[in-house]
């Protein structure tokens, strides 16, 4: 088979690159984890995989090896064995859980982040700016799938909120997750060579929606607790599926924490961050401070109490976990630190 046929597989499964790995290896890409290796796809068929000595060494960042999404150079051998991961061009990623610093790779190589969430008991817009957060340094686009649309009758009330709070045209859907010609909405995000990962809690529709695109019982499904709807994780793993649209779409299990990395802008609050550029004072607390102009658009009903204490509570979060970042590299580096730390503003009237 030429170079140019293989290429033309792989564009099937996402890959963007013009070339090929030298004689002696081939191109796949990771479509599932196990315990016991990597589940592999290379246009034409699934196969198995063992990851390569050097993947294996303790005190190896887990984010530099292969994770699913990933594009990466096979060695042939009973099994192939991952040699190299190719360059990512896109990393959806949070911080694992306890107290050390530690990045998990959610997926790669994705232009879509399909972020899902019921209109029933799940309905939560905090929730969804944290996702938006984390989706931010990504490289991909966000897109919000209100689900369960056949369930409720206040989809355009919760639209309309979301839009009030969310960036200017993130694209927001609201869907019956059962339903094909509904479902077709988000075949824009599934085209042919496209990559998405669906994330959003347990019990919001994940299962379901991957069914209904996929055109099979392939995912199973359960259904929701009626008190708080929340459901029982159905995917207990990430896995990569080719759909019949010629797109390919990550499902994920239900993630209950997700745990910024220290390292988003937050420009998902670019307008409190405007208003706090007009208080008086350079290093106003937004308290009780005279010329303060959050405190003045919160009382206006121009800022959300809400909306705020997200903010508040995101960029502590944001600033703690960049701190752990530091110290971590600052281990790293043998106690040097990365850049000459910066003197402290003192209180100052803004000329």
């Amino acid at each position: 088979m030429s170079d140019a046929q293989t290429i033309e597989q792989l564009r099937h499964i996402g890959w963007r690159g013009q070339s090929l790995p030298g004689e002696g290896r081939r191109l796949a890409r990771v479509v599932a984890q196990h315990r016991a290796g990597y589940e592999l796809h290379d246009g034409v068929q699934t196969f198995g995989a063992q990851p390569a000595g050097h993947f294996l060494k303790r005190g190896l960042d887990p984010a530099e090896r292969p994770a699913v999404g990933d594009f990466v150079e096979i060695e042939p051998g009973k099994p192939p064995h991952i040699a190299i991961v190719q360059t990512r061009r896109t990393v959806l990623s949070r911080a694992a859980a306890g107290e050390r610093y530690e990045r998990q790779v959610i997926a790669t190589n994705i232009d879509y982040v399909l972020v899902l969430t019921g209109l029933d008991g799940d309905f939560n817009p905090a929730r969804i700016e944290r996702y938006l957060s984390l989706t931010e340094g990504s490289g991909a686009q966000p897109v919000i799938i209100l689900s369960k649309l056949d369930l409720n009758d206040d989809a355009r009330e919760r639209m309309e909120e979301l839009r009030g709070r969310l960036p200017n045209g993130t694209p927001i859907h609201a869907i019956n997750g059962k339903d094909p010609t509904s479902v077709a909405t988000l075949s824009a995000y599934l085209k042919l060579g496209d990559s998405a990962v669906l994330v959003g809690s347990s019990g919001a529709g994940k299962s379901t929606l991957t069914n209904t695109l996929l055109g099979s019982q392939h995912m199973a499904t359960s259904a929701v607790r009626e008190h708080d709807s929340r459901g029982r994780h159905t995917t207990t793993y990430r896995a990569l599926l080719q759909l019949p649209s010629g797109g390919c779409l990550i499902d994920t299990p239900g993630m209950r924490e997700l745990k910024l990395t220290g390292e988003e802008n937050l420009d998902l609050f670019a307008d409190i961050e405007a208003l706090a550029e007009k208080c008086r004072f350079a290093d106003c607390g937004h308290g009780s401070e005279p010329g303060c102009a959050v405190q003045a658009a919160l009382d206006e009903g121009e800022l959300s109490q809400e909306r705020w204490r997200n903010y508040l509570k995101l960029r502590d979060e944001r600033e703690e976990q960049a701190a752990m970042l530091e110290s971590r590299l600052r281990r790293q580096r043998g106690g040097r630190p990365a850049t000459k730390p910066h003197s402290p503003r003192g209180s100052r009237e803004r000329e």
